[in-house]
């Protein structure tokens, strides 16, 4: 038997609500025990979301779902991922908020800052992986990430602010970010020192880095809430223009667990890296085999999506294990980060700054590399004149055709596509050279495939998970990708107009 998304959607803000009960003690709950426990109690009469939780909460972990339930309410979402973000062993989060005053723009007052810090709490690690920008202009935080990371220094926490990006900055960013780090490793005693500690910033780019607020006040308040039960606080703490915070999970056969969260909302087309993403695992495995696996499941993910064509100067994601547990299958692993990281990306467009659409471009049999057909589907999901009419629900699928046109004539003038075909919704729009588009019925299906998958511009949690489904099949052998991208909406300009108040 199968429970359905909605009814553990259901179960997890039944764990909320249990565990604020003074009778009651919630740990974690699975959905693998939900489906075996809660098998006959559905059909009871006295059957009750509350009565299965506590029959599945013998169970250990829930993870989240490869695709997640549709959600009627924003405390539906938080429930579903503070049930799922239960952290992996040897791992601890703390945040804390403070306040600042913009060197560059004094006059804006008080700004408030969120400092998140993760602190492997059995010792350090050398298992950590990291991808970074390949923006020219790179954060001073990602300059001292690669210097961490060419030097092979072991880790044993990673400190994110937002509000600031310490990208460019007047001052000497490198030593601030440095001086951060410095204050993690000493507030910890960390017995390799600001070495270990790995920084992230995020926000305004130019703006010199608040590091005395930082150091002095924030990171300890950080460090005083830390916590081993879960990862949501972290996602909530390191987003910006985000609205809703992104987790995903996965709890292998043997026991070993993934979680990761992310934050990115807009200046999202990466390009070995996303926008900062942190994953988090107990598992044991070897440093090499991290980096290996990280940049293939960043490739099928955060290099497959796009929201705005702007790749951010701070882009970093980081795999780090505490090694606490044995690992028996590393094909088990590498497909568990696949779903994490594949989810994260998928949440990051649908989370996008003014999103109201989700497109997903599957492309097939691309006469060349999957490098350049993610170029062509993002080159696709980028054109202005194709996110335009899916934000009117219009049809127009000459636009569709034309974006593919224009990228093939200028970067694969010599292959032909002549048996290249078009679906959008799972409809044949375009086959032999000729649209098939006939006839007001076939109009009235493409605008209502579109209007199906509509999202609020303003949502602070995501409804539903449906995408405006375009396929592009170019016919004979090649590459098959699937790339991520989203509508243009008047809300976009509103919020980058307004960025920095």
């Amino acid at each position: 038997m199968i429970i359905s998304r909605k009814v553990a959607a259901l179960l997890a803000t039944a764990a909320a609500a249990l565990s604020a009960s003074p009778s009651c003690t919630v740990a974690a709950f699975s959905t693998r025990g939900i489906v075996s426990n809660a098998r006959s109690l559905l059909h009871q009469p006295s059957y009750s979301a509350a009565s299965a939780l506590r029959a599945a909460t013998i169970e250990g972990y829930v993870d989240t779902d490869s695709v997640l339930p549709s959600f009627s309410t924003k405390e539906e979402y938080i429930s579903y991922l503070k049930a799922a973000g239960k952290l992996p062993s040897g791992f601890a989060v703390g945040t804390a908020t403070g306040n600042f005053v913009s060197v560059e723009a004094p006059a804006m007052g008080k700004l408030p800052i969120k400092a998140t810090v993760i602190h492997l709490t059995e010792g350090p690690t050398d298992s950590w992986a990291a991808v970074f920008t390949s923006n020219k202009f790179p954060g001073c935080p990602v300059k001292v990430g690669k210097t961490r990371l060419s030097g092979g220094h072991p880790l044993q926490a990673l400190v994110i602010n937002n509000k600031v990006s310490n990208v460019c900055p007047g001052g000497d960013g490198v030593a601030a970010a440095e001086s951060v780090c410095d204050a993690v490793a000493k507030n910890l005693n960390l017995p390799g020192g600001a070495n270990s500690v790995l920084p992230s910033s995020t926000g305004v780019i130019g703006w010199r880095l608040p590091a005395k607020e930082l150091a002095e006040d924030i990171v300890p308040m950080a460090i005083e809430a830390l916590q081993s039960d879960s990862a949501f606080a972290a996602a909530e703490a390191i987003m910006t223009t985000d609205r809703y915070p992104k987790l995903r999970s996965k709890t292998l056969s043997d026991g070993t667990r993934i979680v990761g969260v992310a934050k990115g909302a807009g200046m999202i087309e990466p390009n070995m890296a996303t926008m900062l993403g942190y994953i988090m695992t107990d598992a044991t495995i070897e440093k090499s085999k991290l980096q290996s696996m990280l940049s293939k499941a960043c490739n099928r993910s955060f290099n497959s999506i796009s929201i705005d064509g702007d790749e951010s100067t701070s882009d970093t994601v980081v795999a780090i294990a505490s090694g606490l547990k044995e690992l028996s299958s590393e094909d088990e692993f590498q497909s568990a980060l696949f779903e994490v990281t594949q989810g994260l990306s998928a949440d990051l467009v649908r989370n996008g700054e003014g999103t109201g659409h989700v497109i997903r471009v599957n492309i097939n049999n691309f006469p060349g590399s999957e490098y350049d057909a993610r170029r062509m589907g993002r080159h696709l999901v980028n054109s202005p004149l194709v996110k335009c009419a899916i934000s009117g629900n219009d049809p127009n699928t000459g636009r569709i055709a034309g974006a593919i046109g224009s990228f093939m004539g200028k970067f694969f003038p010599d292959e032909s596509v002549s048996d290249m075909s078009l679906t959008l919704g799972g409809r044949t729009i375009f086959n032999n050279g000729k649209f098939v588009l006939e006839g007001d019925a076939v109009e009235k299906e493409l605008s209502g495939h579109m209007a199906e998958a509509q999202l609020g511009e303003h949502d602070d949690f995501p409804k539903h998970q449906k995408f405006v489904e375009i396929g592009v099949d170019f016919g004979g052998s090649g590459a098959d990708v699937t790339v991520l991208g989203s509508n243009l909406t008047k809300e976009y300009v509103a919020v980058n107009a307004d960025y920095r108040s």
